[in-house]
């Protein structure tokens, strides 16, 4: 039995793709080939219409899917016309965290899955980095450093952990992986949403005790970037995020499901 055919043994009816649709994926195909720049505008529906032998409402129908994608805009006026635009990382963290959401995904489960993933980062950007990888990574650690020797009694805990956030996407975005990078990117708003939640905790002295800590563990790690030491960069970095996920996910915060930071 195969996928197109359900239990009962009958076929799946099988749904020609409408003719918009159609239309839609050769110019997603132009767009994401660099056929069709970030910037361009499209030519006129009229020429469009001439170019795909389509009607106006068949064409409109193509141009609202590719709208959806967040890869043209549709700008009205005398200087308005169908432009191109560069795919928006939001749109994906959007329907990645809506998916996470009616998936029921815990917190833990996020953290755990970034405990994998970021020491294998830290590893690949020990391996091959810039002089500007370590000079950012520096600036990201001293930025928050800054924030916390500020003190707790006017502290933004949400300025704080949005700055000690950047480090981690640091990782992410300096590994040399692409994937990596907007892996980061895509779960950026669910983290953040909890790293603001965890800090806003009334024990400030605590709080500000562990972005202290915080503060250690990063500039450490950068050394062993910077040394060129992957071994050493994994294995502090997993050592690091273990102990940073107990630390964020006290409590009911252990259990509470994604859906819960957007509620």
């Amino acid at each position: 039995m195969n996928d197109e055919t359900p239990a009962n043994g009958q076929p799946r009816p099988v749904r020609a793709p409408k003719t918009a649709e159609l239309i839609a994926d050769q110019l997603r195909g132009d767009i994401v080939r660099g056929v069709l720049k970030t910037g361009d505008t499209l030519p006129t529906e009229v020429i469009l219409g001439k170019q795909f032998g389509v009607s106006r409402p068949t064409l409109r129908e193509a141009i609202r899917i590719l709208e959806n994608e967040s890869l043209i805009v549709a700008r009205r006026g005398s200087r308005g016309g169908v432009v191109v635009a560069a795919p928006d990382i939001a749109v994906a963290a959007r329907d990645f965290g809506l998916l996470l959401q009616m998936s029921g995904t815990t917190l833990a489960d996020v953290y755990k899955a970034r405990s994998v993933v970021e020491p294998a980062a830290a590893r690949m950007l020990a391996e091959h980095h810039t002089r500007q990888d370590i000079d950012d990574l520096n600036a990201s650690v001293g930025a928050l450093a800054v924030l916390v020797n500020d003190g707790a009694e006017s502290a933004d805990f949400r300025e704080w952990s949005n700055a000690a956030y950047r480090f981690h996407d640091l990782i992410m975005e300096r590994s040399g992986n692409q994937t990596l990078a907007i892996f980061s990117g895509v779960l950026r708003e669910v983290v953040a949403r909890h790293m603001s939640r965890a800090a806003s905790s009334d024990d400030r002295p605590e709080i500000e005790a562990q972005f202290k800590r915080t503060v250690r563990a990063f500039a450490k790690e950068v050394k062993l970037i910077e040394a060129g030491d992957a071994d050493g960069a994994d294995k502090f970095w997993r050592t690091h995020m273990q102990a940073a996920t107990k630390g964020m996910l006290w409590g009911s915060l252990a259990t509470e499901s994604v859906v819960d930071l957007f509620v």
